[in-house]
Parts: C-alpha cells; structure tokens; sequence
C-alpha cells in the first residue's frame, strides 16, 4: 500500500467524525456535508503539501475549520445564521464547590494518566466524541470553537453573536460536563 492509499484510507475512516464536527457548528447536515466533502477535495488535492508537523487528521481538520468559518459567514450574510441561547445554568457550577470555594469531593478531578499515551488511545476519542454529542448544542459548539479550532474569545464571541462574559461562563460549564463525561467513560474503562 502506497502512502497516499494510506491517506485516502484515513480519510474515510475520519470522514464521520468530520461530518460530526461540521454539523456541530452548521446546525445543518447539507452544508456539513458539502464543507465535508470541499474539506477532502483539498486534503487530497494537497496532499504534497503535507509537512508531517502534524498528525494528518489533525491537518484535515485544519482544513475542515477553515470551510466551517467560511460557510458559517456565508449564513451569516444570507440572513440564516441562528446566535446561540444564552440561558445560563449557574446551579451547575455552584453544585461543584462547597459554600468555602473549595471542591466538593466528589466533584475534584480525577487523575487520566499520562496525557500522551490517553491522546494516542482510540477509545479514549470515542469517548470523548460521545460526550461531545452529549453536550448541549451552544456548549458544545462554543468549546468546539474555542479549543478545537483555535479561535480567541473575541471572535468566538463575534462569530456566534454572545456576550464575553457568557462565553467564558459557557466554556467551563462545557468543560466541567466534558470532564464528568469523559471521566465516567474513560476512567471507569481505562484505569491509570
């Protein structure tokens, strides 16, 4: 097998998880599928571009969030974009600690392990992309943009139309949920 058969395996093998990914923030599967599918039009047509810096999934979803914010100010244009629902649930993060600020012990985190080895592990990404489904849709798409596409506050909070403060509120409700999550099914499966 060629190195570029590998990469074309590759890429069907992340195709779903790509389509995941663009309908998270597009809220619309066509539009996910046609940023999919422009996304592996470039990956393969730039395939000689890649420098290895990066694993190459990770270079294709480089490639998918460019075409994610692209599409995303196309609806935004067309009138079609929809901001995200800025209820806030602070029960949730008041549930964490106790009334002297410290954690609730059931709530302090859990030890994962070495960070490189849980990274390189397959079922720790199932996990994790099934408790990225299972995040509300503005949690999840405002810790989508933030930590997996790299975005700053300033533009997250422009791209989907909130509040600085209520995005800094969002990311860590999403990520305190992210965290239980992850820990129930990583850490009940996969012990350190």
């Amino acid at each position: 097998m060629t190195e570029t058969d590998d990469r074309r395996r590759r890429l069907e093998a992340v195709r779903p998880r790509l389509v995941s990914f663009a309908l998270l923030h597009l809220r619309d599967r066509s539009q996910a599928e046609d940023a999919v599918q422009e996304t592996l039009v470039s990956a393969i047509e730039k395939d000689d571009s890649f420098a290895g810096r990066s694993g190459y999934e990770t270079w294709v979803f480089g490639i998918l969030k460019y075409k994610i914010l692209d599409t995303m100010r196309v609806q935004k244009r067309q009138g079609k974009w929809e901001p995200l629902d800025e209820t806030l649930d602070d029960d949730a993060i008041d549930r964490q600690f106790q009334q002297s600020g410290r954690w609730q012990p059931n709530a302090r985190p859990s030890h994962w392990g070495e960070p490189e080895a849980t990274f390189e592990n397959e079922h720790f990404w199932q996990v994790f992309d099934a408790c990225m489904i299972g995040l509300p849709d503005n949690l999840a798409r405002v810790f989508s943009l933030r930590e997996l596409m790299g975005l700053s506050t300033g533009d997250i909070c422009q791209e989907v139309g909130i509040k600085e403060n209520n995005c800094w509120v969002m990311l860590h409700r999403a990520r305190l949920r992210l965290r239980a999550c992850i820990e129930r099914g990583w850490l009940t499966e996969e012990s350190p």
